[in-house]
């Protein structure tokens, strides 16, 4: 097992995920390809946290796209903390594929999030 792969697995470990609890979430893109540099490739991930806020799943209320990563906070209402990246990166990769006429993995199969405990916290 390399380095990596065990860092991967400690992220997984005590993960907790609550319907109801408010998470700061990030994610980045495979290798820190800055695949969201083109300009329509932002908007296909924001599209996707809207509709999933849409749907019910969260309740957004901060996100933002940087070149090769995402943090957004959100509560979760009808998910689960791996379905919902499963959702989000699942539904994003094939769309910024097919916008960058490329192929493979866009995103880093791992993602840190953190739960928020408080309000203070929240507003921060």
């Amino acid at each position: 097992m390399t380095n990596r792969e065990a860092h991967q697995r400690n992220l997984r470990k005590g993960r907790f995920s609550q319907p109801g609890y408010w998470y700061f979430i990030t994610t980045g893109t495979k290798n820190k390809l800055p695949l969201f540099s083109d300009p329509a490739t932002p908007k296909i991930v924001m599209d996707c946290l809207k509709c999933l806020n849409e749907q019910s799943r969260i309740d957004l209320i901060a996100a933002v796209v940087m070149p090769d990563h995402i943090h957004f906070a959100a509560r979760l209402l009808n998910t689960t903390l791996p379905s919902l990246m499963h959702s989000l990166k699942s539904y994003t990769s094939n769309k910024i594929n097919e916008q960058l006429e490329r192929e493979g993995p866009l995103w880093e199969p791992q993602y840190y999030d953190h739960a928020i405990r408080s309000e203070d916290e929240l507003k921060e």
